[in-house]
């Protein structure tokens, strides 16, 4: 029998299903689209940049036009009325078609091709390592040569300073060799003169050249050390970066092109019409340019500058000392060249004087000669044999003549007189005599110190001409002046060798 159900009572929801049921079933497909949703934005995120996350204060029809909004080509105005879309800055690729410049896209998880990717990062810091040691390889190899060029010219200065030194040497050689020869005139011809002066104030002056040159050497010998040790250790260096590029097959000078610099020391670059290439970079302990090789190109740089200085300065020493030092060989011939003229002089007068005397003495010796005939004839016969007839006193008129009180006759009396009177005359002629003979022997040892002097003076000029030459070396003057003695001729070996 069918049963009757009550009617049911007018109502606006008309679905069956119990409320709870459906809420339910509401709340579980709430749920599965609340998980799919974060699982969906959760792995899209992962793959996007963290600024494209979806903000989730902002409505999702909204956040696309949000985030595409900074890609878009910015209208900026010009000076004359137009305009002008330019693309946003910053990186990325810029799509002119759409007008729109997306940003870098940066992943937060391995892409497929992670390992590859890995790879080519590697890569690119080993090549990057790799342009860095051999660019600073480059650096340390110019500098290197920089300073092994500065190195041979500054021991090509030192080879003519030395050589300078040693015509310095030379000349106070011949000048102890001057003063030692000069020390072989007479007595009379050692009196102090403007020579001997000339000749100390040289020994002054080379001495204080050979200080100077001397000076040079030293400041250039540790200047040559500081530059050995610097040119080793950038060859160091040089060679142990040269082990990461070993494999590289590009020249280092091409690497200083491509980087725009001729010298990282800046000291020789020629003018160029490239740009001012890269700069020096910052030292780095875990890089190639290390603080080591930072400071050996600082060292480097300051030796340079430094050699370049003191090879100016020895040069200049060295022409200048050279343009002294003949200035003052010169200036010692010319007053050694004066005093010859002056001995000449001299030389010539007394010679005048010795022949004016020597006819006087031939004039006194003659008279004096015929003085002593003529006292032998007064003083009378030497034999009775001889006696004339007015030469007796007992002639008969004398006889007669004096037997008369107070009649003495005056003739022997005057005989006696005028022989006395002549040998006083005679005495005091052979007086006179015997000093003009020994002014006369004075004057010829005069002459003959003069000509001594004289030929000396010429030896010495001759010998400094000679000494002074360029092809004379100082072993060869120092072998003159200690062995030679001007008094005493060398033997040659052949003589001296036993037989």
């Amino acid at each position: 029998m069918p049963v009757l159900l009550p009617p049911a009572e007018p109502s606006q929801d008309t679905r069956v299903g119990a409320p709870a049921w459906r809420e339910a079933a509401h709340a579980k497909s709430r749920k599965a689209h609340l998980l799919t949703d974060r699982c969906g934005q959760e792995a899209v995120t992962m793959w996007q940049p963290k600024d494209s996350v979806r903000d989730p204060h902002v409505a999702h029809h909204l956040c696309r036009a949000a985030y595409i909004q900074p890609w878009r080509f910015r209208v900026e105005m010009l000076k004359g009325g137009g305009t002008v879309e330019k693309p946003p800055p910053g990186e990325g690729v810029t799509l002119w078609k759409g007008k729109m410049k997306p940003p870098a896209w940066y992943a937060r998880l391995p892409l497929p091709l992670h390992r590859d990717a890995r790879a080519m990062q590697t890569a690119e810091v080993v090549h990057a390592h790799a342009r860095g040691a051999r660019l600073t390889a480059a650096r340390l190899g110019r500098a290197q040569h920089q300073i092994n060029a500065q190195l041979q010219l500054l021991q090509r200065q030192r080879e003519a300073t030395d050589l300078r030194l040693s015509e310095v040497r030379k000349g106070l050689l011949i000048n102890k060799q001057s003063v030692k020869l000069r020390g072989y005139r007479p007595k009379s011809e050692k009196i102090p003169d403007k020579a001997d002066s000339m000749l100390t104030w040289e020994k002054e002056e080379l001495r204080v050249m050979k200080r100077k040159m001397e000076k040079d050497m030293e400041k250039s010998e540790t200047l040559l050390k500081a530059l050995a040790s610097c040119r080793d250790t950038l060859g160091f260096y040089c060679k142990e970066r040269l082990q990461a590029v070993e494999l590289m097959n590009q020249p280092l000078d091409k690497v200083l092109e491509q980087a725009g610099r001729h010298s990282w020391l800046d000291l020789s670059r020629p003018p160029t019409p490239r740009p001012q290439g890269l700069k020096t970079p910052p030292p780095d302990p875990m890089g190639t340019f290390t603080p080591e090789c930072a400071a050996a190109l600082y060292e480097a740089k300051r030796l340079l500058m430094e050699s370049k200085d003191t090879l100016a300065e020895m040069a200049k020493n060295e022409t200048d000392i050279q343009k002294q030092q003949l200035q003052i060989s010169d200036r010692v011939c010319a007053s050694l060249a004066q005093k010859m003229r002056e001995t000449l002089e001299l030389k010539e007068r007394i010679n005048m004087t010795l022949g004016l005397m020597r006819g006087t003495i031939h004039r006194c010796t003659k008279f004096n000669q015929e003085m002593y005939v003529t006292r032998g004839l007064i003083k009378g016969p030497l034999s009775k044999s001889y006696l004339a007839t007015r030469e007796k006193l007992n002639r008969p008129l004398v006889l007669m003549h004096q037997k008369h009180v107070g009649t003495q006759l005056p003739e022997a009396t005057r005989l006696a007189q005028g022989t006395d009177k002549l040998q006083r005359h005679i005495t005091h002629v052979e007086k006179n005599l015997n000093e003009l003979l020994t002014t006369r022997d004075n004057l010829a040892w005069s002459l003959n110190c003069k000509k001594i002097g004289h030929d000396v003076d010429y030896n010495v000029v001759r010998l400094r001409l000679r000494q002074r030459h360029p092809h004379v070396y100082y072993e060869q003057a120092q072998r003159l002046v200690n062995d030679w003695d001007p008094l005493t001729p060398q033997r040659s070996e052949s003589s001296s060798a036993p037989k």
